[in-house]
């Protein structure tokens, strides 16, 4: 038992974590017992216990392919980190291939590094406190769990006593500098865990914050079993590290997807794991092989595309299934192009879209092993009394069907199950399946998983969707239509008026109207340009009828200078004003694809629909759906979730909603499960409470301060971690701000959040907070804070003067009190150690060491004002020194540093020896140094190998060696870069 004394990150996290790990059959060892067993600090791959892996998995090998596949692991050719890790996360997932005679002639040979089929038959080890020197320096991260010698998994853990909202975002910071210095440990990494015991969470490399993911569900454990309210810690080491869901993880549950130019390794999440494990064991486990479908329900935006992707790769795997073939269905084509595209870029082999009725029939009787994609309407015949063939009666045919809700009924759901009898129907659904409807569970099964619309929002997967009705008072009620139409059409009978009426006075008769939409895009321009653009976002706009489509298009472009597309399906009688909007299929992917780039690339803000766009189709720029259509059950439900999906700062989705469907709201989703569509749409006025506890939070660092007084206000702020609690309260404050600020009810706090923007300023320029900048917040929250700052006039928003220049001196004297000015002494040689540490960080190093002692004395009242602010000003007078020194030590500012790098590490070695050994170094450097060399791998190779050779004649250390080389490399690449 642990007394309180001992209450910290090591007892109460890493510690746990350990046993908790070795509980489940990992062996502990501390790392520095490990150096034995590498040739110096840089390896991270422990090659004895690897090596001993492929020998026990490959007794065929011999040593020069054993040799050969050690090197081609721990020297992957590469230009960026994320290339290296897919290199590797193939040769560990596909193998790696050589070539060898086994006795019947020379052959490829595939060579296992895990043995995914047993997987108890790998080692686990769970290693704390590893060093690991590069180049940029040391790291030693809490835990790296290697299997086989191999480091595949990295744990930060952080303190619980930190502030909550501060635990997972340090940890993931640490490792994100963890990857820039030492990117070779994660060539190897599979995902990354940022604990703090209470929270936990997980993500890939790469990956910021916002997309490291809690591990809820400890399945197939449930979360009683391993232990009486378990912290979120133990229910995430449960789940994803327990040896046999760890390498089905990395086997089945990873894919690198290209995405906006770059790559993204995505890891499942927990739902997603579960869904396809729980699929997978009814499939294999049914006692009745009709039994082995069901449904799946994720609500839209949480990743069903991919849960398809990871359940088609395992069940690739499973042998018992004999390579299945899998067949994925849809109603819709751009939902048939959407999945298509995802199993494509996630790498996923040949998935085959059928082109026509003819050709599915060729694909379904291809046998085992394809993936075919196709739309539920090419199982159709030519005509009503033809019957629908068999086409295939084996029984490893997986068919999923996605938004099963849709279409599965009907006669081509029928012609499906006639051509392929004996398949397993899986249906995926983003909406939830009605009470009365039966023929969904009857068709598929029932519920295999629930993923709901409060569990997404709960977990970060999806923002929750606010909800606003807007011009209400543009209906026309029924009596007033009545008396307007009479009056109109009074020369008629009562008889022929009423015929007129059902044909032509209908509901979208008057939505439709010209003053009416002319009324609503006036409506829409003002509130889009003061909420949504701002921030960046985009909208979709969505009319009851392809010409209300149009005239909404026609309006926008008549009153604003936003830009707009409309896209709907095209008739052959359509009047000649709406000819000129009929598109192409590749006109309409190039606007879809244009709608999705970020504002700064591409101006297109609004897309007008009335029937297309608004299932499954992801664009999460879009922030606000215009309502003005009538749309019920599951179309409401679908069309909505557009606007759920996560994107960089969006906190919410919103639904303005022009036609009043809150009317029959309520009706729609009455026939659904009560706790399966709770949280589905929030009134905007369900955020104030939580912005009142921010706001309170934010201001409470001012209660007993004059506000009145600016110096006074950003001196609470001078202590670094006052400062850093109170940079998150006011995000969070200005959020939720961003939230509320389309409704007058965020009026009474516009004050508060004016003031609180001019102190953080003020903080930012006197102790020098790069990171205390506003871009997080929304725009239109900034453009309030800077209108406020200008309009006041407040000189605080100068960059940081140069410490080396006579300016400093003069801001210096602006300073009223002695407290200022050593507060602008410390910050601004701080902010001097931060820019130039690379270019010198022998001298910087040891200065920022000093001052940190400094400052520590002075917190501890061990030294008076008068004495602190001279040594600070001895050491900007040392600093300005340094800068002319290597004049007088007849080397150019470029040769000094490696001049004080050498010195340092080459200590005993005479003064004028290690001046020619300087002169030696800088010369190869810039003999070797091209243009753009630090981009040329052969050309660092080289000068690495040169530079070694003469510290090797200069009887540098050996264990010093490899380090000294790689800093002398860093050092060349800020000082003589082309």
């Amino acid at each position: 038992m642990t007394s309180s004394k001992d209450w910290n990150e090591k007892t109460l996290v890493e510690d746990r974590l350990i046993e908790q790990l070795k509980e489940m059959g990992y062996e502990h060892i501390h790392g520095p017992s490990l150096d034995s067993e590498r040739e110096s600090k840089r390896e991270v791959v422990l090659k004895d216990r690897l090596q001993a892996a492929i020998k026990k998995f490959n007794l065929w090998i011999n040593d020069s392919n054993l040799n050969k596949v050690l090197r081609s692991i721990t020297h992957i050719e590469a230009t960026n980190i994320m290339e290296a890790n897919e290199k590797f996360y193939d040769m560990l997932v596909n193998y790696i291939s050589v070539q060898q005679d086994l006795g019947k002639g020379k052959k490829n040979q595939t060579v296992k590094l895990i043995d995914f089929e047993n997987p108890l038959n790998n080692e686990y080890l769970v290693v704390d406190q590893f060093s690991i020197t590069d180049a940029k320096g040391t790291i030693r991260p809490d835990l790296i769990i290697y299997i086989n010698g191999l480091p595949i998994v990295v744990i930060e853990c952080k303190s619980p006593f930190l502030q909550a909202d501060q635990q997972i975002g340090d940890a993931v910071k640490q490792l994100r500098r963890y990857q820039e210095e030492v990117e070779h440990l994660f060539h190897y990494n599979q995902f990354m865990i940022g604990t703090s015991k209470d929270r936990a969470k997980a993500g890939t490399i790469g990956a910021k914050v916002q997309h490291f993911g809690e591990w809820k569900d400890p399945y197939p454990l449930t979360v009683p079993e391993i232990g009486d309210n378990p912290p979120p810690q133990d229910i995430l080491v449960a789940g994803m590290l327990s040896k046999t869901n760890l390498l089905d993880l990395i086997q089945n549950f990873i894919v690198f997807e290209p995405e906006g130019g770059r790559t993204i390794k995505k890891l499942a999440r927990y739902q997603q794991y579960r869904a396809v494990n729980k699929a997978i064991n009814r499939i294999l486990h049914a006692k009745d092989p009709r039994d082995r479908g069901g449904v799946v329900w994720h609500t839209q935006g949480s990743g069903k595309s991919l849960t398809m992707v990871y359940l088609s790769v395992k069940l690739r795997r499973i042998e018992a299934l004999k390579n299945p073939t899998i067949v994925i269905v849809t109603d819709r084509k751009d939902l048939d192009d959407q999945i298509t595209n995802t199993f494509r870029r996630c790498g996923f082999p040949n998935p085959q879209q059928a082109p026509s009725v003819s050709k599915l029939k060729d694909l379904l009787q291809q046998g085992p092993g394809s993936t075919i994609m196709t739309l539920v309407q090419k199982f159709q015949t030519n005509d009503e009394e033809e019957k629908y063939p068999e086409l295939s009666d084996d029984e490893n045919i997986i068919v999923m069907v996605d938004e099963s809700h849709r279409s599965q009924y009907k006669g081509l759901a029928m012609n499906m199950r006639t051509a392929l009898p004996n398949a397993c129907y899986l249906g995926f659904t983003g909406t939830p399946i009605d009470k009365e409807d039966k023929s969904t569970t009857g068709t598929f099964g029932s519920y295999i998983d629930k993923y709901t619309i409060e569990q997404a929002v709960d977990d970060g997967a999806t923002v929750p969707i606010f909800y606003e009705a807007r011009m209400t008072e543009l209906h026309v009620q029924g009596e007033t239509l009545d008396q307007l139409f009479d009056r109109k059409f009074r020369e008629y009978d009562e008889e022929d008026r009423e015929r007129i009426k059902k044909k032509y006075a209908t509901e979208e008769a008057i939505v439709a109207a010209p003053k009416r939409i002319e009324q609503i895009v006036l409506d829409i321009i003002e509130h889009y340009e003061t909420h949504i653009q701002p921030n960046g976002f985009k909208a979709q706009i969505v009319a009851i009828s392809r010409e209300a489509a149009v005239m909404y298009k026609e309006k926008l472009d008549e009153l604003s200078d936003l830009e707009s597309a409309v896209i709907y399906s095209s008739g052959h009688n359509d009047k000649d004003h709406m000819k000129k909007y009929h598109i192409t299929k590749d006109e309409e992917k190039n606007i879809i694809d244009r709608f999705k780039k970020p504002m700064s690339e591409d101006k297109l803000s609004f897309l007008i629909v009335c029937d297309k766009l608004l299932t499954g189709f992801d664009a999460p720029i879009e922030q606000v759906m215009y309502l003005d259509k009538p749309l019920k059950e599951h179309n409401l439900l679908q069309a909505i979730a557009r606007t759920n999906r996560k994107y960089d700062k969006k906190d919410y989705g919103l639904i303005v909603d022009y036609f009043g469907v809150s009317s029959f709201l309520e009706k729609a989703l009455s026939i659904f499960h009560k706790q399966d569509i709770q949280g589905a749409l929030m009134p905007v006025e369900s955020e104030i409470p939580r912005l009142q506890t921010r706001h309170r939070k934010a201001m409470s660092y001012f209660d007993y301060i004059n506000k009145d007084n600016l110096d006074s206000c950003i001196q609470v702020l001078e202590p670094e971690d006052v400062r850093h609690e109170f940079d998150t309260a006011f995000k969070k404050f200005a959020q939720s701000m961003d939230m509320i600020m389309p409704s007058p009810k965020a009026q009474p706090y516009v004050d508060d959040l004016k003031f609180l923007g001019k102190v953080r300023q003020g903080a930012k320029s006197r102790f020098r907070e790069e990171a205390l900048d506003i871009s997080d917040c929304g725009e239109k929250v900034k453009q309030l804070i800077a209108e406020h700052l200008h309009a006041s006039s407040i000189e605080i928003l100068h960059e940081p003067v140069d410490i080396l220049s006579n300016k400093f001196e003069k801001q210096l004297e602006e300073a009223k009190t002695p407290e200022a000015k050593a507060a602008e002494m410390e910050h601004a040689i701080k902010h001097e150690i931060k820019i130039k540490i690379d270019a010198n960080p022998v001298y910087y190093a040891s200065l920022r060491e000093k001052l940190e002692q400094l400052i520590e004395a002075r917190k501890q009242k061990q030294m008076e004002i008068a004495d602190y602010m001279e040594e600070l000003s001895s050491m900007i007078n040392g600093m300005r020194e340094t800068s002319n020194a290597s004049l007088q030590h007849g080397f150019s500012r470029e040769e000094y540093p490696f001049f004080q790098m050498l010195e340092k590490e080459l200590e005993g070695e005479e003064n004028d020896y290690l001046k020619d050994l300087t002169q030696v170094v800088t010369d190869i450097i810039q003999t070797e140094a091209v243009v753009e060399w630090t981009q040329k791998e052969d050309v660092m190779r080289e000068m690495r190998k040169k530079i070694k050779k003469q510290l090797r004649l200069a009887k540098c250390p050996k264990e010093k060696l490899e380090a000294l080389t790689q800093q002398l490399v860093d050092l060349a690449s800020v000082h003589y870069k082309k």
